[in-house]
């Protein structure tokens, strides 16, 4: 089986699932560069399907193709017939206007699964917000798209928790991830005051969630309060029924001594927050075999959707 991440480049510190190729701190990578430093640099191409019987004689021609990669004809997946491949240059490059602008700076890009998907994270150059004394968020936008014909392009605001490196739940839905991926289907390259207007309206957003987050640090939680919290995030049934079920009941101490003792725990508190930055450490560091995985899950996968829920979970529980 293929690894997960192919390859990977990342700017500064080595991000929480230490996967990728160094760049020097401060450096301001391009489009263009961080596409070859990650080792995205090539095109995908498509190759029409087609069977024949055992003796090679009778051929039928499908209405399929194969995407592949054009560099070493590394096959990326199954496609129907009105499927247009979307090259990583071009669908990279409606991010270059934030980065003209001085708007953002890109903190990484890779390819996972053999170049099925590709995504560039970047950092948005505001100040962080603070949730409590002690426990900052940076404020990133994640752009992904894959090859493979299992996700379309996708933009979101993200916060990554500082003292711990946790990234917390992507804004996928938020009104400025949609206004951005409108501008790009529209126009790619706009002014400089479109591109802070829509910075300023994705701060604004951020503002808002780190007010929930603050609300959440306001409302204590007991121990049962907290069981039964990771059980609902995590659909684990009171009674085990099977031995899939036996298995995944290690989850719950395993997110309790996370949030007693977890990277950040002492900063967010035995409050709400705490809970549910407990169980996002559990889906950053531990929830799959290996970090490439588990960076795959919490992007792309499962993990996502758990995330998510974990948060809202979390505010219904407080409220």
């Amino acid at each position: 089986m293929a690894h997960e991440v192919e390859s990977m480049v990342y700017v500064g510190k080595t991000p929480w699932h230490g996967l990728g190729v160094a760049v020097p701190e401060g450096k301001k990578l391009s489009i263009e560069e961080a596409i070859v430093a990650a080792g995205l640099d090539w095109e995908v191409k498509l190759r029409r399907l087609f069977t024949k019987d055992d003796t090679g004689t009778h051929v039928d021609v499908l209405d399929h193709f194969v995407t592949f990669r054009s560099r070493d004809n590394t096959v990326l997946g199954v496609v129907g017939k009105d499927y247009e491949p979307l090259q990583n240059l071009k669908a990279f490059n409606w991010f270059q206007p934030l980065l003209e602008s001085g708007e953002a700076t890109i903190e990484t890009a890779g390819s996972l699964r053999g170049g099925a998907k590709v995504w560039v994270l970047a950092k948005i150059r505001r100040d962080p917000l603070v949730v409590r004394k002690g426990d900052l968020m940076e404020h990133y936008v994640l752009l992904s798209n894959s090859h493979d014909g299992s996700l379309a392009v996708r933009v979101g605001f993200t916060p990554i928790r500082v003292v711990c490196n946790n990234t917390l739940c992507l804004a996928h839905e938020s009104e400025a991830s949609k206004l951005l991926r409108v501008r790009h289907t529209s126009r790619i390259l706009q002014n400089l005051e479109d591109i802070r207007e829509t910075v300023n309206l994705a701060q604004s957003e951020f503002a808002a969630t780190v007010d929930q987050y603050k609300q959440l640090a306001g409302k204590e939680i007991n121990r049962s309060d907290l069981v039964r919290y990771v059980r609902i995030v995590f659909g684990l049934k009171e009674k085990p029924r099977s031995e899939r079920q036996e298995s995944q009941e290690k989850i719950v101490p395993a997110v309790l001594r996370l949030f007693e003792d977890g990277r950040g725990s002492r900063a967010a508190g035995r409050n709400y927050w705490g809970a549910y930055n407990a169980v996002n450490e559990y889906l950053n560091y531990f929830r799959g075999k290996t970090q490439e995985n588990i960076l795959n899950s919490l992007w792309f996968g499962e993990s996502a959707q758990i995330n998510k829920n974990a948060l809202d979970m979390a505010i219904k529980m407080a409220a």
